[in-house]
């Protein structure tokens, strides 16, 4: 049986053996996702101290949040395609560095400028993570493809869901320079990334093996492709959706039930809480009844609940803002692995395209449905919003692949 400290497989073992998932990295990378994710969310949650700090209108929040996501999505797919050929184990620590710096300057930031520099620097320690994180966890897998996916998926999940509530605790009312405390998470990360890396540096004749074991079934080209976009596309309304609710849930419970920031937090609390559950589920599930169901149940299905959520009233408004959490968020997990299978041995460009694409979509859909905000009011977001899980549909031009 395979222990966290033994190799995955043995050196002379045969190809197709299926080696015991390692789970001291995976929780390790989970855990470092948590405390990545859980900065960031920071970001947002202290978005109505900064508006009136610094007199943003919702456009310069989106803009914030744009910067994050673009600096956060534009790297990763390059990052991937390079570490594919030339892994960098210590790319991870290191990268993580830069969001340490981030985290700093957000702490003393003094203008519009800075926050925006600090956003972009946060981005980018995330997108040099996501790849190669995403890279061990499918090492350390043992086959469980969609477990290991999701599992490190969840620690980001979580680390979002508590954000908002330590940002609570920690820096509401109390003032900017407080963020720098969370200066004290990043260095634990660095501190677990760097036994992660070492880990990792051993087993990469490993990773080349396990590449060529779990191929993936041979589609023509234009199937691929096809499929490539539909997952996109995919991806697109699912984070438009969901960075819309994050980014600016609090603004919509505040203006329409006049509730005190603090009640707003809890609800987003509930929300993210809910976001890390359902990813926990949906890789494994993937797993068991095929990751294709799961794509098209989790997008098209939120849709009548997205609907409903802006003409309900406040009790209503947290449950479904729940559900849709739920059944939502058991989506990325089920395509990132649908998307390493069809496209085998890229393994780091394929998380680091779907990475990539979560951050610029949502990074998009922040400053575009912010721009609505300031024109036409918070409540229309969420009624334009509602129609994006209806593009689930498009699940059923997936082909059907072995998981």
């Amino acid at each position: 049986m395979t222990t966290p400290s033994s190799p995955v497989v043995a050196a002379n073992g045969p190809a197709s053996a299926a080696p015991g998932t390692v789970l001291q990295i995976l929780f390790s990378v989970a855990f470092v996702h948590l405390l990545n994710d859980c900065v960031q969310a920071v970001l947002p949650s202290i978005y109505p101290l900064l508006k009136d700090q610094f007199s943003l209108s919702f456009t310069q929040v989106g803009l914030i949040t744009l910067t994050f996501q673009c600096t956060a999505s534009l790297l990763q797919p390059w990052i991937g395609l390079y570490t594919d050929k030339r892994p960098l184990p210590f790319l991870l620590p290191a990268g993580m560095c830069v969001t340490l710096a981030g985290v700093g300057l957000l702490s003393v930031a003094g203008n519009f400028g800075m926050l925006l520099l600090a956003a972009a620097m946060i981005g980018v320690g995330s997108s040099t993570f996501h790849p190669e994180a995403s890279r061990v966890a499918r090492l350390a897998s043992g086959g469980r493809f969609g477990f290991a996916q999701s599992l490190f998926q969840v620690g980001g999940n979580l680390g979002s869901a508590f954000g908002p509530l330590l940002a609570a605790a920690i820096i509401v009312g109390r003032g900017q320079g407080r963020i720098a405390w969370f200066m004290l998470f990043i260095l634990a990360a660095v501190a677990v990334l760097v036994g992660v890396a070492r880990w990792y540096a051993g087993h990469l004749q490993t990773s080349t093996r396990r590449a060529a074991a779990h191929a993936g079934p041979a589609l023509p080209r234009a199937t691929v492709m096809r499929a490539l976009v539909v997952l996109a596309l995919l991806v697109f309304s699912k984070y438009v959706y969901m960075s819309t609710l994050s980014s600016y849930y609090t603004f919509f419970l505040i203006e329409k039930f006049q509730v005190p920031v603090g009640t707003a937090q809890l609800y987003l609390f509930a929300f993210l809480a809910a976001v890390a559950a359902g990813t926990f589920a949906g890789g494994p599930i993937g797993d068991r009844i095929g990751r294709k169901r799961v794509i098209w149940v989790s997008i098209l299905g939120a849709a009548p609940f997205t609907l409903a959520l802006p003409y309900a009233d406040l009790f209503w408004t947290g449950a479904l803002s729940v559900v849709i959490g739920l059944v939502m968020s058991s989506a990325f997990s089920a395509i990132v692995v649908f998307a390493q299978e069809l496209v085998p041995g890229k393994v780091g460009m394929v998380a680091g395209i779907f990475f990539g694409l979560m951050f610029g979509f949502s990074g998009i859909g922040a400053a575009a449905m912010g721009q609505i905000a300031d024109v036409a009011g918070i409540e229309t977001v969420y009624r334009i919003a509602a129609f994006l899980p209806l593009l689930g549909i498009l699940a059923a031009l997936l082909p059907r692949i072995e998981t």
